[in-house]
């Protein structure tokens, strides 16, 4: 929900950290910092890997950045 201090021109889209999976993306990812790790559990295996955080187009941050 967007408040009314928040401009809806303040989101994921139009920030210069958002990268969008495709072009006309609905979904993107945040590479305002680096990559998290995660633990995945496949089968008996534990396996490790980096990723960004995956956003909504819509979604906004109080680090936005304009492109």
């Amino acid at each position: 929900m967007q408040t009314a201090t928040h401009s809806a021109t303040k989101t994921c889209s139009a920030c210069a950290h958002w990268h969008a999976e495709e072009s006309e993306a609905t979904v993107g990812q945040c590479r305002r910092r680096a990559p998290q790790t995660v633990v995945l559990k496949v089968d008996a295996d534990s396996q490790l890997t980096s990723v960004f955080p995956t956003t909504s187009a819509t979604d906004w941050c109080g680090d936005f950045e304009a492109r």
